[in-house]
């Protein structure tokens, strides 16, 4: 079925002693392009180091300050939008490491690190403190405003997420553009307030605002998850009617609504009698339907969908082939996994690890190990180069079945591409080599560890 081509190195490892000069060779050039690889990367990983410490220290320790002055460290601004990107649920926390940053003669808080704290802030209720932060900046973008009415929103906060919306332009030097308008709408719906939602919209369109996707898609999801579909379908007529349609179909709104509002059997009925009809869901609304499938575990009834819309004319994209190629794969219908990955080369799409991944594994399962090499070998040629999971899973593949000479085949390979395998594949080829009888060959793998390891 492929063709199936064996590394050289394999070759090397099974003729040559430890002592060979070939086999020194080899473990000289490995050692010196993984030191080059190490001073160029070494600068960038003791940078985000430094990220992951100290927001270590943010999040856990109660002396915070007292223990960031003890570091040797330049405050700067990328360096305080990091840290607070990482501590997203600390509110308190974040806006002491802000105030301790801003107490630094050398650093100059900007905009960007604002809206962040304002984020965390909001995220984590401390509406006092996200208000005393906002009057110090002149302006706030739509983005934050957005993201503060939504968390308002989210926490039943109405009356305060009416609040901000009133003052954005006045208070908050902040446009009312129509993704502002769409914040509110969904705080309104979050809480059942559909009437107010109804009078937002009306005053959207008398400020010359078109309602977007997310504007339709809030207030069917909201109807939807009330368990009213019908009023649904009437706002999607009334909007129509007034020559407001839909960027997308009214069908696939309400789908889209099913889905969020967690009814999935109403989903699937709904796209059962659209796909009888020869009317089929747009990509985005197949792929929320058989994500939302498969996540139930229903993989076959993906299946089924996904053959019939294809059958009438939708075309898919790389997020359609990602969610049904593991699904065939785990139905253990490899054939159809097969032909769904055809069709995405069909396309135009270079196959990712990620595509043809799930399927090496599926045939290692099944015990087809020479029909996974060849399909590897032959997706290193078609497809984007494998990654270092992908390696990882196709060598503990091979020690599951037994196959303990090929996965060191595969290591092998994986230091050539600069990837660096993890201590568990090492431990379990060299196990079960010396299992097998193979000293020599283990004894190799140890020294290409050491080698790789530099101890």
């Amino acid at each position: 079925m492929f063709n199936r081509g064996r590394p050289i190195i394999f070759h090397l490892l099974i003729r040559n002693s430890p002592s060979s000069p070939i086999f020194t060779h080899l473990k000289t050039l490995t050692t010196i392009t993984a030191h080059l690889q190490n001073r160029t990367t070494s600068k960038k990983d003791d940078y985000f180091a430094v990220v992951h410490h100290i927001s270590a220290i943010v999040r856990r320790d109660f002396y915070l300050e007292r223990t960031l002055n003890k570091l040797p460290i330049s405050v700067t601004s990328g360096l305080v939008y990091r840290v607070l990107r990482a501590c997203p649920n600390s509110g308190t926390e974040s806006l002491r490491f802000f105030n301790w940053a801003r107490s630094r003669p050398s650093y100059q808080p900007t905009t960007l690190e604002f809206e962040e704290l304002l984020k965390t802030l909001a995220r984590t209720k401390q509406f006092q403190q996200m208000w005393k932060i906002a009057h110090q900046m002149q302006t706030l973008s739509p983005t934050v405003v957005c993201f503060i009415i939504d968390e308002f929103g989210k926490h039943g906060l109405v009356d305060q997420a009416v609040e901000v919306f009133n003052k954005a332009r006045s208070a908050l030097n902040c446009p009312q553009t129509i993704e502002v308008y769409n914040s509110l709408l969904f705080a309104l719906c979050e809480v059942k307030l559909f009437h107010g939602a109804y009078a937002l919209i009306r005053r959207m369109i008398r400020k010359g605002l078109t309602p977007n996707k997310r504007t339709y898609s809030v207030l069917v999801n909201g109807w939807c998850a009330s368990g009213k579909m019908r009023e649904a379908q009437d706002f999607l007529e009334e909007m129509s009617r007034k020559g407001f349609n839909p960027p997308v179909r009214g069908r696939d709104l309400l789908v889209d609504g099913l889905l969020n509002a967690g009814y999935l059997e109403a989903a699937k009925e709904m796209v059962r009698k659209m796909t009888k009809k020869g009317c089929a869901p747009d990509v985005e609304t197949l792929n929320s339907m058989l994500q939302a499938v498969c996540n139930a575990g229903e993989a076959e009834f993906s299946i089924d969908i996904y053959n019939d819309v294809c059958r009438l004319g939708v075309s898919p994209n790389v997020g359609t082939y990602k969610i049904m190629i593991p699904a065939a794969c785990k139905e253990g219908r490899i054939d159809e996994a097969f032909k769904i990955l055809h069709r995405s080369i069909e396309d135009g799409h270079r196959p990712f690890p990620s595509l043809y991944a799930p399927i090496i594994k599926a045939l290692c399962r099944n015990g087809q190990f020479d029909d996974a090499f060849c399909f590897f070998s032959d997706m290193k040629v078609k497809g984007h180069p494998p990654n270092r999971p992908v390696y990882t899973m196709l060598i503990t593949m091979c020690g599951r079945g037994g196959r303990f000479v090929d996965a060191a085949n595969y290591l092998v390979e994986m230091t050539e591409l600069n990837l660096t395998p993890i201590s568990r594949c090492f431990d379990m080829i060299t196990d079960g080599l010396k299992n097998c009888g193979k000293h020599d060959l283990a004894r190799k793998i140890e020294q290409l560890e050491v080698s790789l390891r530099g101890v």
